[in-house]
C-alpha cells in the first residue's frame, strides 16, 4: 500500500509536468523551446559536433604542422580531420546561433549544401547558413516552425526608408530597405496572402515621412481605403497613364534640382530643399499590359515605357517602385521582361503556374522555384523572398486586416506630402482628415542655397 502511495505521489506530478510540456509544445512553442528544446539541443550539439561535421563532409585533412604536433607532442598516432572551429554559441527565443570559422578548403556553399543533414542530426526545425564575413558563417537554427504563428521580433532594423514587413524562417525580420533594394516585384495568386503583404508594407510606410502614390486599376478596391495617406491615386488605366506621365515629370524636375546642387541623389541634398521620397504602389500590374483596341495598345506601350524609365532612373530622384500582381510572364507583352530586370527585390507567394514562379525568382535563384511551387494553400502569407544577389528565404507576413491598415493610414494622414505635379490625382480627403504637408519641391535660388 505504501509503494502505491509513493508511486501516486511521484507519478501524478510527473504526468502533470509531461502534460503541461506537451500542451506548451503545441500551444506555446516558444516556451517549450526555452524549457526543453534549447537545453537538449545544446547538449546534443556539444556531444556530437565533431562526428556530425565528419559524416556531413565538413572536415578537412589537417596541415602538416598540425599532424606533426599531434603525432610528436600529443603522442597520438591517429590524426583526426579538422571541422570548422566553433567561435560562438548564442541562444535565442526561437533557436540557436552558432558562429563557425571555416578551415582552409571549405567554403560557405559546402555548409549550405549540408544544412538539411545538420537539421536532422541536431533535431531542429531548420538550419539556415549565412556568411557573415570571409571565412566565417553563422548557423541560424530554429527549434520550431516560427512561420506557423507569426510573431515579429521586438527589435526590428530601423532606418529612414526601412520597413519590417514579415518574419523570416530563421526568426529574423524581413525588411524592405529602399536604400538597398529600391524597386521590388511581389507576386501571388488569389488567397495566397499577397494582399496581406501589401497591407503590412503600406502600414509601415504610412508611419514614415514619405509620399505614397497608388495605382489600382480595379477601381481602387484595394487602395481606396488608404486615401488619407496617399498623395495620388489612379483607379483606371486612363488615370494611370496620366499619373505615370506626372511621375516622370516629377523625376525630371528632381534631376534638375540635383544638377543645380551638383549631387548624385536626393540624400546628398541639404535637408531644407530635399524633396520627399515617393513610393509608387502598383496593384495588379497585368491590368496595365492588357489591351482591347488599337488605342489601348498605344496607351499600354506608353505606360510600360514610363514604368521602365522610372525603374531605370528614379532611384536617384527618390522614387521607388512596388509592383504587385497575380501573375507575371513574357506573354503579357512588350516590356514585361525589361521591367522585371529593374525590380531588384522579389517576393513570390503561392502561384498558379510555373512560369510566374520562374519569372519571379527563377532568374535570381533557380532552386527557389521548387519552394514556391510547394507552398500549401492552407498557409496564406507564406512566400519566398529574395533579390538579385541570389540569396532567398521563406517568409510569412503577420495577419493585418484592411480596416486596420486603413486606420493606420488615417492616423498618419498628417504626414502626407503634397506633390504639386500630381495634384490632379490627389484623392479626396476623408472626413476629419488632416491637411497635407507640403514637400519642398521648388528649386531654390542657387545664389541663396
Amino acid at each position: 500500500m505504501t509503494g502505491m502511495a509513493t508511486l501516486w505521489e511521484v507519478g501524478l506530478p510527473l504526468a502533470g509536468t509531461a502534460g503541461g510540456l506537451g500542451y506548451a509544445k503545441v500551444r506555446a512553442p516558444r516556451v517549450f523551446w526555452s524549457l526543453v528544446g534549447l537545453p537538449v539541443t545544446r547538449v546534443r550539439f556539444a556531444l556530437n559536433y565533431h562526428s556530425t561535421m565528419d559524416v556531413c563532409g565538413l572536415t578537412v585533412q589537417p596541415s602538416r604542422l598540425r599532424a606533426f604536433m599531434v603525432r610528436n607532442l600529443a603522442r597520438r598516432p591517429d590524426v583526426q580531420p579538422v571541422p570548422p572551429k566553433v567561435r560562438r554559441v548564442r541562444s535565442t527565443s526561437t533557436g540557436l546561433r552558432v558562429t563557425l570559422r571555416l578551415p582552409a578548403g571549405l567554403e560557405p556553399a559546402d555548409v549550405m549544401a549540408a544544412s538539411e543533414r545538420l537539421r536532422h542530426a541536431w533535431g531542429v526545425h531548420s538550419v539556415n547558413v549565412v556568411e557573415t564575413k570571409p571565412g566565417f558563417v553563422e548557423l541560424r537554427m530554429t527549434g520550431y516552425d516560427v512561420l506557423n504563428r507569426v510573431r515579429m521580433p521586438r527589435q526590428n532594423p530601423s532606418g529612414s526608408m526601412t520597413v519590417p514587413v514579415a518574419l523570416r524562417e530563421d526568426g529574423t525580420a524581413f525588411v524592405r530597405d529602399y536604400l538597398k533594394v529600391p524597386h521590388a516585384l511581389t507576386l501571388g495568386a488569389n488567397q495566397s496572402g499577397k494582399s496581406m503583404y501589401q497591407r503590412n508594407l503600406i502600414a509601415g510606410l504610412a508611419r514614415l515621412p514619405v509620399a505614397l502614390v497608388g495605382i489600382d486599376c480595379k477601381r481602387g478596391v484595394e487602395q481606396r481605403g488608404y486615401a488619407p495617406r496617399l498623395s495620388a491615386l489612379a483607379i483606371t488605366s486612363e488615370e494611370a497613364d496620366g499619373l505615370l506621365d506626372g511621375l516622370v515629370g516629377e523625376m525630371e524636375e528632381r534631376f534638375d534640382l540635383l544638377s543645380d546642387h551638383g549631387v548624385a541623389d536626393i540624400w546628398a541634398l541639404p535637408e531644407h530643399v530635399r524633396p520627399a521620397p515617393v513610393v509608387v504602389l502598383v496593384d495588379e500590374v497585368a491590368e496595365l499590359f492588357l489591351v482591347a483596341t488599337k488605342k489601348d495598345e498605344e496607351r499600354r506601350d506608353r505606360m510600360v515605357t514610363q514604368l521602365i524609365r522610372l525603374g531605370q532612373l528614379a532611384r536617384a530622384a527618390g522614387i521607388f517602385l512596388e509592383v504587385c500582381g497575380q501573375r507575371f510572364g513574357s506573354d503579357l507583352g512588350k516590356g514585361a521582361t525589361a521591367l522585371r530586370a529593374q525590380l531588384t527585390g522579389r517576393t513570390v507567394h503561392r502561384v498558379n503556374d510555373k512560369q510566374t514562379a520562374e519569372m519571379g525568382v527563377g532568374d535570381i535563384a533557380p532552386d527557389a522555384v521548387v519552394t514556391v511551387l510547394t507552398i500549401p494553400p492552407d498557409r496564406p502569407g507564406v512566400a519566398v523572398a529574395g533579390d538579385t544577389s541570389g540569396g532567398w528565404s521563406r517568409i510569412r507576413t503577420p495577419a493585418l486586416t484592411a480596416a486596420e491598415a486603413a486606420a493606420i493610414c488615417a492616423a498618419h494622414a498628417h504626414l502626407t506630402p503634397d506633390l504639386p505635379a500630381l495634384a490632379a490625382y490627389r484623392p479626396a480627403a476623408s472626413a476629419g482628415g488632416a491637411a497635407p504637408v507640403p514637400a519642398p519641391l521648388v528649386k531654390p535660388d542657387p545664389a541663396t542655397a
